[in-house]
């Protein structure tokens, strides 16, 4: 069933939306496919650093609150040194992020055939449709490689699937102009 709104002002301000949007996606979907190794590798320090700066708030707390108490520190230790295991050994990490991207496209995918199917009377609508198929099959492929070809596949696919969103809200976005 066709969601849009019968406010034309606000039918621009979403097209105007889902053209930036596609457009910001499409950019970063060609960085990623150009550069997979280094956005694998950007992805899991960022998440090591994530995790070591939790830590460290979780460890102020304890100190804060709890410090004599030993089992207050079990887990800002916990976080700092898997953090530091993360953003120093990123490539191994890979293969763990790689099953999470499995999660991922599999997720996406069937709410891109979702939102495809929602918005079917427009044009652009089979564009979001082989989004939802391409992000299925996107998990599959990486399933079945994993976790020997992580480290470039994580980069690459998380490229193809940003271009791919990125094209289908430009899609969509096309069809809303002609309507």
């Amino acid at each position: 069933m066709n969601q849009l709104s019968t406010d034309p002002d606000m039918n621009q301000q979403i097209r105007k939306s889902f053209n930036t949007t596609g457009m910001l996606l499409l950019l970063i979907g060609v960085i990623a496919i150009l550069l997979p190794q280094a956005v694998s590798i950007v992805l899991s320090i960022f998440i090591g650093s994530l995790l070591i700066l939790s830590g460290l708030a979780v460890g102020y707390g304890s100190w804060t609150g709890y410090r004599h108490k030993g089992l207050a520190w079990l887990k800002p230790f916990v976080l700092i040194v898997i953090g530091l295991l993360v953003t120093f050994n990123p490539a191994a990490i890979a293969a763990a992020l790689g099953l999470l991207l499995v999660i991922y496209f599999a997720l996406t995918g069937f709410a891109s055939l979702g939102f495809a199917f929602d918005h079917r009377p427009l044009g652009g609508w089979v564009w979001m449709l082989m989004n939802g198929i391409l992000s299925i099959t996107l998990a599959f492929i990486f399933l079945l490689g994993w976790p020997f070809s992580s480290v470039a596949l994580i980069g690459i696919l998380v490229g193809i699937s940003f271009l791919f969103d990125g094209i289908s809200l430009l899609a969509i976005s096309r069809a809303m102009k002609s309507n």
